[in-house]
């Protein structure tokens, strides 16, 4: 099993950046995606999460700027109106489930490398 991240870099406030999660190895729809970051100093954050229903579930600070989807064996997160706040190592994760996701970092089994984003104000 191994995620594959790409998508991050340097954007100014009020940029939009679109992050891709490449699942090889594995089928997604045995599996609860999810979109973590963590910023210098911080601890990890839950930001967005889909079950295998394609119900989706958003950290406060994201709800209504990021957008979580899956294509086949890919996860993306669209991430809309972005502020100096949001820069951090974002990572993708995965758990072998059927139930409603969480977010919570300790309930997936496999995580990507990470890859940074940068808003400059």
């Amino acid at each position: 099993v191994q995620l594959v991240e790409s998508g991050g870099g340097l954007v100014h406030s009020g940029g939009s950046l679109r992050l891709s999660c490449a699942a090889q190895h594995m089928n997604l729809d045995y599996y609860a995606i999810a979109w973590f970051r963590q910023a210098p100093g911080k601890e990890r954050e839950g930001i967005s999460c889909s079950d295998n229903s394609g119900s989706a579930n958003y950290a406060n600070s994201v709800k209504g700027r990021f957008t979580i989807s899956r294509v086949q064996n890919t996860v993306y997160l669209q991430m809309n109106s972005l502020s100096p706040e949001d820069t951090a190592v974002y990572y993708c994760a995965v758990r072998y489930s059927f139930r409603p996701c969480v977010l919570d970092r300790w309930e997936y089994d496999y995580w990507g490398q990470g890859t940074q984003v940068t808003v400059s104000s």
